[in-house]
């Protein structure tokens, strides 16, 4: 069996069942130009942060997404600002190195759910009254609420500090009550419209197809958010043997969307539905969406069974992608300037990444690991990623690459005398990463 959803993500384990008990599987990938057959380019990392633990002596910390905030002024102070579900915000130096934690919201009452910060993204040169700042843009999917925090780069202990309005409503819920079903903000990203200079957040609907775009907004010393419209993602296809399949998966769920990023030279969004594939389209969430690249087991029929919460897997026609494998997550873009560079996907289900080109429709062009190394162990069914072709001083001159470590390692034992959850992120240097898989730096 293999998970089509992760615990991290339900609370509910949904299962492909193929006939063998495979307690991780790595789904080979077509090899890109050049290489070998069955080979894949590997790349280490050279900074860790800190392990985060998924318990309660750690805080219930899940380390989840990150977002590279580049200090124009001195490239090397940069941060990396990053989520860990019900443990806050983390931020870290470029040396891995945290340099403050800021927590969730509290539970509005007993018993009902606290913050629960899933992605992370940034703006820059938001015009407050007091001068421009930049801001890291969250979703708290414990409170179905968009959080705003802005970056002061002097403060070297706590660049960050929380601005969001106390009147902020929520995104999707019509009320609290309905916060607690978990059916609210997951995914995010942000960008900010050249033409007008206005401020946007597109976010997604866990356990659904919805998107939604917010405009953001100064309001005095604080920022607060109002929605624009929403957009409907496919929850089911056609095949072109002409039956109908949607991804399996528990009832009254439909395929959602985590990892996003805008392409602000194009105005294009690019959203990973993470059982299907990679769609793009309009960041104004208008006009239709293309199908980029689908995921290997697009069109794999299942039945799920409530007693096992597993779904039993048909026969595969063969209509699925070549290069990722469910499911697709972490999108980033790395900028080479004038509209080139490369679209990366995370693809959970064989622990790789995927590059495809910048332009046009998008051609894959290879798929590369962050392997295990001397010093660092490497990234497994990494949840967010970004990559900055920014230079960030001696370490990194030619970009910066961020990813999430599913598993980290080495285990550390519970009290339980189980290991522990145990998650963080990898940086990679850009030039490595070019060096292997052939792509420009």
């Amino acid at each position: 069996m293999f998970p089509v959803r992760t615990a991290r993500r339900s609370s509910l384990p949904v299962a492909l069942a193929l006939g063998l008990v495979l307690p991780a599987v790595l789904l080979p990938v077509a090899p890109a130009a050049g290489s070998t057959a069955g080979s894949i380019d590997e790349v280490e990392a050279v900074v860790e942060t800190p392990a985060q633990f998924d318990d309660d002596a750690g805080g219930n910390a899940d380390a989840d997404d990150p977002a590279i905030w580049r200090n124009n002024s001195h490239p090397s102070r940069s941060l990396v600002i990053t989520t860990a579900k019900e443990g806050g915000l983390k931020v870290y130096n470029l040396s891995g190195a945290q340099v403050q934690a800021l927590p969730v919201p509290p539970a509005p009452a007993p018993g009902l759910e606290t913050g629960r910060f899933n992605n992370v993204d940034l703006l820059y040169g938001v015009r407050f009254p007091d001068g421009n700042a930049d801001v890291a843009v969250v979703s708290d999917r414990g409170r179905d609420r968009v959080r705003l925090y802005r970056i002061n780069p002097g403060n070297a202990t706590a660049p960050l500090t929380d601005v969001t309005a106390t009147t902020v409503p929520r995104v999707f819920s019509a009320t609290e009550e309905e916060v607690e079903d978990q059916n609210t903000v997951y995914g995010l990203a942000s960008y900010t419209d050249r033409s007008t200079g206005r401020h946007f957040a597109i976010v997604s609907r866990r356990n659904n197809t919805t998107l939604k775009l917010l405009e953001l907004k100064v309001a005095g010393s604080t920022m607060e958010y109002t929605p624009v419209r929403s957009y409907n993602l496919p929850a089911s296809f056609t095949l072109p043997n002409g039956t109908q399949w949607a991804p399996c998966d528990e009832p009254g769920s439909t395929p959602q969307v985590e990892g996003m990023v805008v392409d602000v030279h194009t105005g294009k969004l690019y959203a990973g539905q993470e059982d299907v594939g990679i769609w793009k389209i309009s960041a104004t969430l208008t006009g239709s969406a293309t199908l980029v690249d689908k995921v290997r087991e697009f069109g794999i029929p299942g039945t799920y069974d409530p007693e096992t919460d597993e779904c039993t897997a048909g026969a595969d026609p063969g209509y699925g992608g070549r290069h990722v494998a469910a499911d697709v997550e972490g999108l980033t873009i790395f900028d080479d300037g004038d509209g080139e560079g490369y679209l990366l996907a995370s693809s959970q289900g064989n622990n790789t990444f995927v590059a495809y080109d910048r332009e046009g429709s998008n051609p894959y062009l290879t798929n590369f690991r962050v392997a295990p190394g001397s010093t660092v162990d490497g990234s497994e069914e990494c949840d967010g990623a970004m990559v900055s072709s920014a230079s960030f001083g001696s370490a990194y001159p030619d970009g910066l690459l961020v990813v999430q470590d599913g598993f980290n390692a080495p285990d550390v034992i519970g009290d339980d005398g189980e290991p522990r959850a145990n998650t963080n992120f990898k940086f990679v240097s850009w030039d490595d990463v070019a060096d292997e898989t052939g792509l420009d730096d």
